[in-house]
């Protein structure tokens, strides 16, 4: 490959994707790199991924960035979770929250225990046994010691870009405003050796960040690295988004609200809503969404509906040659779990612990890909599951989701939790206790529980389902509203 020491990295194109990548090198590893951002106000960004989860928090601990300025500079509050309303069945809805759901033994998750007393009639709905899910039900949060309550944010990303932007350029990061016309190969190596602008300035490089989004210009365009298509898993290919004016107090969780042709999502800020609706265009016509979408909002209308149109999939490398992909450039998952931030921050802490600086190497390349791969497909699955695991056959959309084929993993997956309640994280993936929650919510309930359950007797079983209750409600009811913790933490 190239042995020559990594000077010079090169980020192309701005954005969330863009900003957090420069706020992480140059904090990082500033003093030992020339870093700089080719963007142009002429392009807008995407700039409605507003939902986060809470893995957030910790790329931020990274970058020593204090909580409430973030806070107030993006117009942020408080995420416990996601209220999923009409999926398993119309006028049904659940909660999937970021929290630990009752207590496990070391032979078997706490699922089991509930199922159990769900078969006696004393256990109640399996999201009662979350803090998370109980705090977000009745509108409440506050930190807790020892991370006692998980949370994510939902924010501005138009904000939170300008944040990053900030911080970065203070730690050295040399922004230049431009145009992309062309990128160069040397065709000696294969490499991406430079980016000419519209203005004929060239910039050159040793590494390259693709954050052009769908366009992917480097890593499509310039290297031709190809594309592995998923929409037949996520047949979804069009989303409007809108922004609207704040008509009650904001909710510590995002709305997903399932209708004939796809989910709309409502997202509350300090200052605002975003709304928008992910569809697929195969089911209804981008006129028929707009009009659902509108007749679904609650308050003014302060922007103009943006469309959008995608399709679902991934790189089939993420890092090629001298070039890696962060963000839209390296495929697109549907904003069902929030998790298109998470992937960014995971390539961008993955490049940060493999930094090439004594040469490019094809075995850190190899490694690179292979995690990216794990992490995208495993992210895919949790949200193919939401589609396919439904009881809604009511429209020809529904009737779809249920009938396509899926990933064999994931078939897997579901099939073993459905005979026997169980679930095992793999690989240190993202998802573990959500995978159940998920699971129960869209209505699959297990045949069967562990029998180390039974060694508990059913006074006993009784007490350890009611005590994890009590705790919980106990805590919640010393919780301020989420909008007084908002008003005295992080107001903007």
């Amino acid at each position: 490959m190239n042995t020559e020491k990594i000077q010079n990295v090169v980020i192309a194109g701005g954005g969330t994707a863009g900003w957090m990548a420069a706020a992480a090198l140059s904090k990082t590893l500033g003093k030992n790199l020339n870093i700089t951002l080719v963007e142009s106000d002429d392009i807008a960004t995407v700039g409605v991924g507003e939902a986060t989860i809470p893995t957030l928090q910790y790329f931020h601990q990274l970058l020593n960035i204090n909580e409430a300025d973030f806070l107030k500079a993006t117009h942020g509050t408080f995420k416990l979770g996601i209220s999923f309303e009409n999926w398993r069945n119309k006028n049904e809805d659940y909660l999937h929250a970021f929290g630990i759901t009752g207590k496990d033994c070391w032979a078997a998750g706490f699922q089991h225990f509930w199922l159990k007393g769900r078969q006696q009639g004393v256990a109640s709905d399996f999201g009662d046994y979350c803090l998370e899910q109980a705090a977000a039900s009745k509108e409440k949060f506050a930190q807790l010691p020892n991370n006692g309550l998980n949370y994510a944010y939902h924010i501005d990303a138009t904000r939170y870009g300008k944040f990053l932007r900030k911080m970065s350029e203070a730690h050295g990061v040399n922004r230049i405003e431009g145009k992309i016309n062309s990128v160069n190969i040397n065709h000696d190596t294969n490499f991406i050796s430079s980016l000419t602008l519209e203005s004929g300035k060239e910039v050159k490089g040793d590494l390259f960040l693709d954050c052009t989004g769908q366009r992917a210009l480097l890593i499509e365009g310039a290297l031709h690295t190809g594309f592995e298509d998923w929409s037949h898993w996520l047949p979804c290919d069009s989303a409007i988004a809108i922004q609207t004016e704040s008509v009650e107090e904001p909710k510590p969780y995002t709305r997903s609200i399932a209708h004939d042709f796809g989910w709309q999502w409502r997202i509350p800020l300090q200052h605002r809503v975003g709304n928008g609706m992910v569809y697929c265009s195969k089911f209804v016509s981008d006129d028929d969404a707009l009009a659902k979408l509108e007749g679904n909002l609650e308050g003014k209308r302060i922007t103009k509906p943006l469309k959008i149109k995608y399709r679902t999939g991934t790189r089939r490398k993420h890092w090629n040659k001298n070039c890696i992909a962060v963000g839209l450039s390296s495929g697109f998952l549907e904003p069902l779990e929030s998790t298109s931030i998470h992937l960014i921050q995971q390539s961008i802490v993955r490049l940060l612990r493999m930094f090439p600086h004594t040469g490019i190497k094809q075995t850190e390349i190899d490694e690179f890909n292979l995690q990216t791969k794990f992490d995208t497909e495993t992210t895919r699955d949790f949200i193919v599951l939401h589609y396919k695991v439904t009881n809604r056959d009511d429209s020809p959309f529904w009737r779809h989701c249920r009938n396509m084929q899926i990933p064999p993993a994931l078939a897997h997956r579901i099939q073993l939790f459905r005979e026997t309640g169980r679930v095992f994280r793999k690989n240190n993936e993202l998802f573990d206790d959500s995978w159940m929650q998920v699971m129960i919510g869209q209505g699959i309930i297990p045949e069967s529980y562990h029998p180390i359950v039974d060694n508990m007797s059913s006074d006993e079983l009784k007490r350890f389902l009611a005590h994890i209750k009590e705790n919980i409600d106990g805590t919640v009811n010393q919780l301020p509203p989420h909008a007084t913790f908002i008003d005295r933490f992080c107001k903007a």
